[in-house]
């Protein structure tokens, strides 16, 4: 089992991610509405967390690499669990592991990393030391169905929101890991080809078609503030191949 993963994200008209290439919101719109409106809409998802890849959550945090040798020798690798405290996760899909958090927090919700078992064992006790929980996605770090079982069985998660970037969304899809889209459509355009779009799956093949097989069913419509566009899909699995 894993958790439901419901992909929630915000962008352009045209699907790009980097707000402030955005054409702006009408004269006199508060420019806190956009980030309000999301979080709202966030909370109404009911998730327990939600998950960013590496590049996202390096925006986020701002701790400092540790010397070496922090603490003795781990022989196995398997998923650690820090004073979570009943608090929603912050989640980091970061195989090679690069961040350092320096923290077991990001505001209220406690930090998880999801790794690859080549991590170091001196970064392993780095995270322990800052309280970070961390679990496991295979030897490669990329075998993210493992990580979500982890999620639930150890950590104990039921729902949990996507959050991009593009490249983390496009691994989930490929990996026909996502049960829910819920878009928010802010009313502006970016226009530049190559600009990081919602979901960005890089294959090895020129054809592959990461979202076959499967169908989006609409849940629902609503207007929100500011002309924002609230779409929720759900996704139809039963013409992927077993």
């Amino acid at each position: 089992m894993r958790p439901k993963i419901i992909c929630h994200m915000i962008g352009s008209i045209d699907g790009r991610l980097l707000s402030n290439r955005w054409t702006p919101l009408p004269e006199g719109t508060d420019t806190g509405t956009v980030l309000k409106v999301y979080e709202e809409a966030a909370k109404r998802l009911g998730g327990q967390g939600w998950i960013v890849g590496r590049k996202t959550m390096a925006d986020m945090v701002r701790g400092e690499k540790q010397p070496q040798n922090v603490t003795g020798t781990l022989t196995q690798r398997v998923p650690y669990i820090g004073k979570r405290q009943g608090r929603a996760l912050a989640v980091a899909v970061d195989p090679s592991g690069k961040l350092h958090y320096g923290t077991d927090h990001l505001g209220s919700e406690h930090v998880v990393a999801i790794l690859s078992e080549h991590v170091s064992d001196d970064y392993l006790a780095q995270l322990r030391k800052d309280g970070v929980s961390y679990l496991f996605a295979g030897a490669d770090g990329r075998n993210l169905n493992l990580a979500m079982q982890t999620m639930a069985s150890t950590f104990g998660v039921e729902t949990i929101l996507l959050e991009g970037g593009g490249a983390t969304n496009g691994a989930f899809l490929k990996a026909d890991l996502i049960d829910e889209i819920s878009l928010l459509v802010y009313p502006g355009i970016d226009g530049l080809a190559g600009v990081p779009s919602i979901f960005q799956y890089y294959g090895n093949q020129g054809d592959e078609r990461p979202a076959a097989g499967r169908s989006l069913r609409l849940l629902s419509v609503e207007t929100l503030s500011a002309g924002i566009v609230w779409l929720r899909y759900t996704i139809d699995h039963s013409g992927r191949s077993q």
